[in-house]
């Protein structure tokens, strides 16, 4: 392998990532069942099937709107409601209305340019209306000539909507006249129709969700519309949102008819949600900013307060070109630096020494926070939009942010000085928080009794102590001599494990080497893990580089996730990654992780030489130096963080497939994935 990066780095790896390795699908060995017979026949073409145009969406609406739940049914007006907030950020549209009827069928109304209703010239007999609502990906949002930022970038918002709804209705005023056209379940019923002439402008569009995909109680709630409409509101202050819903649909105070226009945006946003709360400071940290000829445009308003927000101790809500990002992303991750090293500076600018502890949750630990981006082409995780991912969204948030936040400090000492106290309050109370643990995990050290084979750190702390489980007394040996007495804790495992997945809880209970494990770390199992009675901050997982390795690897993760997920889900569970060759010549070593990472080396680093190559059977193998150098050092090693997915079902059928009792789950996982497999023979 290269030699290793200056800093520790922690790659983030899912449950789903290890099933593409062969080295998971081992626990067929260990399987006395029969496998199922494979017959040759029964599987052909026919058997293939092509589904056509919006057929995709209906039979799998959950790739593109998160499910069919209620909230998946409300992301339907916010994708129709984006479009029409679209033409409002690029100057084209005044007035958006919403509208519920009596038969739940949800219209909104824009005052724009109206969707294009002339012939689309690669789809002959279809008008390009016809074509944005029937075939996904389209749109005029791709090249960024109709839009310069948009936040359906996707192109199947729309045709998403009219393929999961009942029936809908498109009105497009354009060029003169009224165009109207019709479609249910995706299909068009009927062409597009030409109507009375009008000096209008803009699109309507009409629909009713479908119950055969959302069920027939699920229906649209007046309360949620208007917040969601409300919220678009605050979010461009050049636009006015109207609102109306029948009576006859109302259950709750949401009134029937609203008009929504918020000039400042987000800081009449915050004061709304602040109102009657005592702030830190007078005024919220409130502003925008963008550039002339420029794209990339930041709104911001922060309010911090020591009495909190009703039920959290603070909230931070973010927005990109007007959709909601409540998962957050990297414009909340800009803001966060640019606040945290504004008042650091300041800090350091008058002398409180004390600064130097402040970290960013300290600065937003108690602080309502709103931050909203407008860029070009931004990138999401998944189609619902909820986390944003553009790295240019992060400079661009610490460049609006920071000259702005260090004026507002400098140019109102008292206000600045009242800020950067209470969030040093904040820090000093975190840190108290953590020497009453590390006291609480001192004296539980003293009354435990740990395993014979465990080599214990000497650190009477949680934060900074880890725990190495390595296979076997050979690694174990090797691993003792390479660590850091001070944070590093080794415990040696006697080969694989039980396959918790498939075993009885009898056999668990008796395992030694699972109850060694448990003793070692701290805690108990199940219903009965409390994370904060763990004795380190990591643990780790170290086996050889291998499929054997692979394999118990695979065991001790699941080991973890079915009886300890909250684990997992902290981000305290990683892989080491061990190399498997030592490749030298002259004076130069370098280390590979696998056979690809070798062939790299000879081609890059060894080319036109002939270098000794020696390949790792196991840790116990390593020396201590060289284990330390390429594994455990923090300072140069690099560790894999086992994480979860968003769908708990998905990974429960996962876990079970690959490691469960049923074989013929894994034969068929095997089958199906055998092309990304790559063969490990050691000749």
């Amino acid at each position: 392998m290269p030699p290793p990066p200056a800093k520790s780095t922690a790659q983030q790896t899912s449950l789903f990532d290890d099933a593409l390795n062969p080295a998971p699908a081992a626990p067929l060995a260990e399987s006395h069942e029969p496998r199922p017979a494979v017959s040759a026949g029964g599987y052909s073409a026919k058997d293939i099937e092509v589904l056509e145009g919006l057929e995709p969406v209906r039979t799998r609406p959950g790739m593109y709107i998160g499910g069919t739940d209620e909230r998946a049914l409300h992301h339907l007006f916010a994708e129709v409601l984006d479009n029409s907030m679209d033409e409002a950020v690029a100057g084209h549209a005044r007035v958006i209305s919403v509208r519920l009827d009596a038969d739940g069928m949800l219209t909104v109304t824009d005052d724009g340019r109206g969707i294009p209703v002339d012939p689309h010239p690669k789809h002959p007999g279809k008008s390009a209306l016809e074509v944005i609502m029937t075939v996904l990906h389209s749109g005029g949002k791709f090249s960024g000539k109709a839009y310069e930022t948009s936040g359906g970038l996707h192109g199947v918002g729309v045709s998403v909507v009219n393929a999961l709804s009942e029936r809908v209705e498109v009105t497009a005023w354009k060029d003169g006249f009224e165009w109207r056209q019709a479609f249910t379940r995706g299909k068009p019923i009927g062409g597009i129709e030409k109507l009375g002439a009008t000096r209008k402008h803009g699109t309507a569009i009409a629909f009713t969700p479908d119950p055969v995909i959302f069920g027939e109680n699920v229906a649209f709630k007046p309360a949620r519309l208007y917040r969601m409409a409300r919220s678009k509101a605050y979010l461009f202050g050049g636009v006015e949102i109207r609102w109306s819903c029948d009576p006859s649909r109302i259950h709750d105070q949401t009134p029937a008819e609203a008009t929504f226009r918020f000039p400042n945006g987000l800081a009449d946003f915050l004061a709304e949600r602040i109102k009657d709360i005592e702030t830190v400071t007078p005024e919220p940290f409130a502003g925008r900013w963008s550039r002339p000829g420029e794209t990339g445009k930041v709104e911001w308003a922060i309010a911090w307060t020591p009495a909190g927000f009703g039920e959290a101790d603070g909230f931070m809500q973010s927005y990109c070109n007007t959709v909601p990002t409540p998962e957050g992303g990297t414009h909340e991750a800009g803001l966060r630096a640019a606040l945290t090293r504004g008042l650091k500076a300041y800090a350091e600018l008058t002398g409180e020494k004390r600064g130097g502890l402040i970290t960013a949750d300290d600065v937003l630990a108690q602080a309502g926070a709103l931050v909203s981006v407008f860029v070009a082409n931004p990138e999401f995780q998944g189609q619902t939009k909820e986390r944003l991912s553009s790295s240019d969204a992060q400079r661009l948030v610490e460049t609006a942010l920071r000259d702005p936040f260090d004026h507002w400090l400098t140019a109102q000492p008292k206000i600045a000085s009242a800020l950067l106290e209470f969030v040093v309050e904040r820090a000093e109370e975190r840190l108290k928080r953590r020497r009453d643990k590390e006291v609480a995990r001192a004296s539980a050290t003293r009354k435990l009794r740990l395993p014979g084979k465990l080599a214990d750190c000497s650190a009477g702390a949680i934060d900074g102590a880890e725990i190495f489980l390595v296979e076997g007394d050979s690694a174990g040996g090797s691993a003792k001599q390479a660590r850091d007495r001070k944070t590093q804790a080794i415990l040696p495992l006697r080969g694989k494990i039980l396959n918790v997945a498939s075993a009885t809880l009898d056999k668990l209970g008796q395992n030694k080497e699972l109850s060694d494990l448990m003793l070692a770390l701290g805690v108990q199992g199940g219903s009965k893990f409390k994370e904060e009675e763990l004795r380190y901050e990591r643990v780790v997982i170290m086996t050889d580089a291998d499929v054997d390795g692979a394999h118990i690897a695979s065991l001790l993760i699941t080991f973890f996730y079915r009886t300890m997920p909250e684990m997992i889900r902290s981000g305290r569970l990683y892989l080491a990654l061990p190399p498997l060759y030592r490749l030298s010549h002259g004076g130069k070593s370098m280390y590979a992780r696998d056979d690809a990472h070798r062939n790299e080396l000879l081609e890059t680093e060894f080319k036109g030489k002939k270098p000794e190559i020696s390949r790792f059977k196991g840790l116990g193998e390593m020396m201590p130096a060289q284990l330390k150098e390429t594994t455990m050092d923090p300072s140069k090693r690099t560790l894999a963080r086992v994480t979860l997915p968003r769908s708990e079902e998905q990974v429960e059928t996962l876990v079970e497939d690959l490691m469960g009792r049923k074989p013929e789950s894994r034969f068929r996982f095997i089958q199906e994935n055998a092309e990304f497999a790559v063969a490990d023979l050691d000749v």
